[in-house]
């Protein structure tokens, strides 16, 4: 009784436990095209200039970083990476910098990084961009809406499936990727503590030294740095070639870095705030990078946009963004050049910064020498006036906030069932039969739907109930007078027991993650990246959920396991037809335990609102029901038969309702 209460505890705390809060901001081939749309935009002369600079950084890795620096023609399976693309490499598959432009340059595992992403920018390509169908319209009729509703749910389970593929791939590739990801706030902007905060207020909160990380907070902290090691290329021409080199590498490298937290401000799911509980932080995000946010810019006045968010990206957003982008590339490209003036700063380093934006958790402060100038703000201020006004923090006026089905949860789960038997227990009994069956249980668990995407399965959850079975449809033996079918004359008589299952992810076998549990106090970044992959689908990713208009698919196969005890009351019992004319009937009495496991699953529906789930699942699955405890009551003295276990096959509809609790 004991084991039975410390295992969901133990099963939270190994796998929700190292389970991170995944929210990423525009996915990788989104992150180039921004950088990319920065490139092609500028004028010629600063074109010139950052093809210069970027000859210079490729210097001695010709053969890994592309010739062009923004290759617009780059296609799948690329052979290098161009500048474009560290901008997705930053923060996403590199902590740092310095670790980034150190991928870039010498790991072979991010080509196939880049590979993934110029999949998935095809694959997004070809799915059009629909509003949800609640934000439109309702007076449209019953048939028409329904259309519109499925044609929306295709629309979006293709854009599910594709991310799907490029997170296993991109796991598969970067082990690091979601654990790297979810690490921290990083990505996202801070809130406003009221609706008066300025510019100059909210930059005083995100970029003072010790302030919560923040989106803006890394992009100015590494934006700095690349105008100081800009600075170095206008004011020292007697640098070495490999000086040179080397300090336009690490200057273009902390720019990209930056650019990526600059790129992030512009999706709608990270400009919404980061407070609330896990679930509200990870809904809120998905739910505003589907749907759209209107937003205005520090700029003021009474122009309005609507941004989307990861996987959402539209050209309108691209361009949007990539204005703002290209004005901070061109603020480094003209101090580099000396076509602005810029106090020199010969202590800036000559290789990459090295700050980690997964481990920190607050802004470092600067070197004397190399902090900010009063006359260098006005640069930050043309960057930062025209990205969007963040959410207002908890209280009054602030944005709604949605949850996702993450965290621990109870419920009730109400099933009916039928399975086909391969005979009954005795071993004369072969004829095939029918059972139908019922049952209603009380669940508790923990919700991790969605985690690392919508396509992912950690759900975590144990249960207990009630189960009812009917008579079974073959009879106890053929021979028996009379056609109608019932508990009399039934192979297996009507039964209750009491049901139980359990349900937990798994990475290579069922029961896994529990079994290398102690993995966990040695080394849990290994165990956190087992977990991941386990919700993803396992190692091999034939259980991850498949999205179509009308529901979603899934091998669930080693997931879940029911278990039913029959008989506990003593009062079960079955007939044993006669072996011969010479030997008579038996009245057995006798318990069992079936063992059901699931073998595939279909949910055609799913609604959850606030902190409730409602959901209905098909599933197929096979059972064994093992006999034990037989003991003969009729003829009495008589020697109890051998029993022998029943093998069906079976459907069942399972109505699903969840109460999530904060987390």
């Amino acid at each position: 009784m004991l084991a039975a209460k410390a295992l969901p505890r133990l099963v939270a705390f190994l796998v929700v436990g190292v389970m991170p809060l995944v929210a990423l901001s525009w996915v990788y081939p989104e992150h180039r095209i921004l950088s990319l749309l920065a490139v092609q935009q500028l004028d010629s002369e600063r074109r010139a200039v950052f093809d210069h600079t970027w000859e210079l950084a490729r210097s001695g890795d010709e053969a890994r970083l592309c010739a062009a620096g923004a290759d617009q023609g780059q296609g799948t399976a690329p052979s290098c990476i161009d500048w474009a693309a560290l901008s997705a490499i930053a923060g996403d598959h590199s902590c740092s910098s310095l670790e980034m432009m150190e991928t870039a340059r010498g790991a072979p595992w991010i080509l196939q990084v880049a590979d993934v992403g110029a999949q998935l920018k095809e694959d997004l390509a070809r799915i059009p961009m629909t509003p949800n169908p609640d934000a439109l319209d309702r007076s449209a009729d019953l048939i028409s809406g329904a259309q519109r509703s499925i044609s929306s749910e295709a629309v979006r389970a293709q854009r599910v499936n594709a991310l799907r593929t490029a997170d296993i791939r991109l796991q598969r590739a970067d082990p690091q990727y979601v654990t790297r990801a979810g690490s921290n706030n990083a990505h996202f902007l801070l809130s406003r503590p009221q609706t008066t905060t300025t510019l100059a207020d909210y930059a005083e909160l995100s970029l003072r030294p010790g302030s919560d990380i923040s989106a803006i907070g890394i992009y100015s902290y590494l934006h700095l740095s690349a105008l100081q090691k800009a600075s170095r290329l206008a004011a020292e021409p007697q640098l070495s070639a490999a000086g040179r080199a080397a300090l336009a590498r690490a200057a273009l490298a902390d720019e990209a870095f930056a650019l990526h937290f600059l790129q992030d401000a512009f999706a709608a799911g990270h400009i919404s705030g980061t407070w609330g509980d896990r679930s509200q932080r990870q809904g809120t995000h998905d739910y505003y990078n589907h749907n759209g946010l209107e937003v205005f810019t520090w700029s003021g006045g009474s122009r309005s946009v609507v941004l989307m968010g990861d996987a959402y990206m539209r050209s309108e957003d691209a361009d949007f963004a990539a204005k703002t982008v290209r004005t901070s590339l061109e603020q480094v490209l003209d101090v580099a050049s000396g076509r602005v003036p810029f106090a020199h700063a010969p202590a800036a380093a000559s290789v990459p910064d090295g700050f980690d934006v997964c481990r920190n958790t607050g802004l470092p402060a600067r070197e004397p020498e190399l902090r900010l100038q009063p006359e260098q703000r006005q640069l930050f201020a043309a960057t930062l006036l025209d990205t969007p006004v963040p959410g207002l923090g908890p209280g009054f006026g602030a944005m709604p906030r949605f949850r996702s089905e993450v965290g621990p949860f109870v419920g009730l789960a109400g099933t009916i069932d039928g399975r086909v038997v391969d005979g009954g227990f005795s071993d004369l009994q072969t004829r095939r039969g029918g059972v139908a069956g019922l049952d209603l249980s009380f669940r508790a668990g923990f919700g991790l739907d969605g985690v690392t995407s919508e396509a992912g399965d950690g759900l975590v959850y144990a249960s207990i109930g009630l189960r009812s079975d009917g008579p079974s449809a073959n009879r106890f033996n053929d021979t028996f007078p009379g056609s109608g079918s019932g508990n009399l004359s039934a192979a297996i008589p009507a039964r209750a027991g009491v049901s139980l299952r359990f349900r937990m992810p798994f990475y290579v076998v069922p029961g896994d993650l529990l079994l290398l549990s102690p993995m966990y106090f040695i080394d849990r970044q290994a165990y956190a990246k087992m977990a991941v992959t386990a919700g993803n689908g396992g190692l091999i990713p034939w259980q991850s959920g498949w999205a179509t208009g009308i529901g979603r698919f899934q091998f669930v196969l080693g997931r879940e396991l029911g278990i039913t005890l029959y008989g506990l009351d003593d009062k079960d019992q079955l007939v044993v037809p006669r072996a011969d004319a010479s030997s008579q009937a038996r009245v057995v009495n006798f318990k069992s335990v079936s063992y059901d496991l699931p073998i595939f699953e279909y949910r055609p529906y799913r609604s959850f609102s606030s902190n409730q789930s409602s959901s209905v699942v098909f599933q197929l699955f096979a059972a064994a029901d093992v006999p034990y405890g037989g003991s003969t009551v009729f003829p009495p003295g008589a020697p109890t038969p051998g029993l022998h276990t029943v093998w069906s096959l079976g459907v069942r509809m399972v109505f699903d309702w969840r109460h999530y609790f904060s987390y």
